[in-house]
């Protein structure tokens, strides 16, 4: 299958990360990214891959944290025949794979400290040992790392090695989340949208209804462009009912349906204590007033409790206003005039 590799953005933070990147690309220096999930880490250490000298050589990925710590040093550095049990024959690691060419570790806030130290070492002297063997290989590697993490922190807790930080961190590209990307959603949505209706086969795009580009528009995006990509791909292959399209549904377990979580699953401190009496049902409403709200007429109490329950409401479903809406019984229009009686539109944003 062949890999997508757009960047796609218009708002100024994201094209000045891309630009940093872009210039970044043409020096033979490490390179650490830096963002949350979903935000194109992977996509900019291809952007750096191609646009350096090295663009014809080997691009290799390794996901730091997707092997255990015992096997993060031999997937890095190779291993030789009876080097630990089950190592039947020997074999090269990402590095040598990489040898002329680009070595991108992803979640690089995951290695263990003993494979930061191996890594120091293969930085600053361009040579790595495999496990079980005692004979350097010299390797010519550039090395792109990202991670989710600030480093600098995990260098004070003692967790991340400061002379590694030092050597990694040449240039460093943060990319700002979706939230900070200003138009960026608009743009996207009408992208994924698009390319997914072209996959089912429509004839024509018929757009996004005012509905659901306030929805888009309205939610935070925790999970970035990623999440982007699912919410809209989801509610494109779901329409079915002609013209615009105008239903989104961010969160796909919402449901009246959804499985409690079983007592077994929960943590000690989740589980309720025993008692010989059984407890009584957690109440549904919002929290009572502290006495310093209390005052007022009967007006302006109600006032004050439907904005604190709406306030609860949104945190609660993470400030998605669909899911919102259907706990609290109300259509989408009659959740969003409530919100905007008591200026809470922009909660959450």
């Amino acid at each position: 299958m062949e890999r997508i590799t757009q960047v796609i953005g218009q708002s100024s933070a994201f094209l000045d990360a891309l630009e940093q990147a872009s210039r970044a690309a043409a020096l033979d220096r490490p390179v650490l990214v830096i963002g949350e999930r979903g935000t194109g880490k992977e996509l900019v250490a291809e952007r750096l891959h191609r646009l350096s000298p090295r663009w014809d050589q080997p691009l290799v990925t390794m996901n730091c944290a997707a092997l255990p710590e015992t096997l993060i040093e031999a997937e890095l550095f190779g291993h030789e025949a009876g080097a630990f049990t089950g190592a039947t024959k020997a074999r090269t690691g990402r590095f040598e794979e990489a040898d002329g060419g680009t070595l991108f570790l992803d979640e690089l806030g995951t290695l263990s400290m003993g494979a930061q130290e191996r890594l120091l070492r293969a930085v600053e002297y361009g040579e790595i040992t495999r496990i079980g063997s005692s004979r350097p290989v010299r390797v010519d590697v550039r090395i792109v790392a990202a991670t989710n993490e600030h480093l600098p922190g995990r260098v004070d807790k003692g967790t991340f090695r400061a002379d590694l930080l030092d050597r990694l961190s040449f240039e460093v590209v943060t990319l700002p989340p979706l939230r900070h990307r200003g138009g960026d959603v608009e743009v996207l949505a009408e992208f994924y949208g698009r390319r997914m209706a072209s996959e089912l086969g429509w004839q024509d795009w018929p757009g996004w209804g005012p509905h659901a580009l306030d929805a888009l528009l309205s939610y935070d995006w925790p999970g970035n462009v990623r999440e982007l990509r699912n919410v809209v791909e989801r509610a494109v292959y779901r329409w079915d009912r002609g013209g615009p399209i105008d239903r989104i549904e961010i969160d796909p377990f919402a449901s009246p349906y959804r499985p409690r979580p079983m007592a077994s699953s929960m943590s000690p401190v989740e589980k309720p204590a025993e008692s010989s009496t059984p407890a009584p049902a957690a109440p549904v409403a919002a929290a009572p007033p502290e006495p310093a709200e209390l005052g007022g007429d009967f007006k302006t109490r109600v006032s004050r409790f439907e904005r604190q329950l709406l306030s609860q409401a949104l945190a609660e479903h993470r400030f998605n206003q669909r899911a919102t809406a259907e706990a609290l019984g109300l259509t989408y229009d009659q959740l969003r005039h409530a919100l905007r009686r008591h200026d809470l539109l922009g909660a959450g944003g």
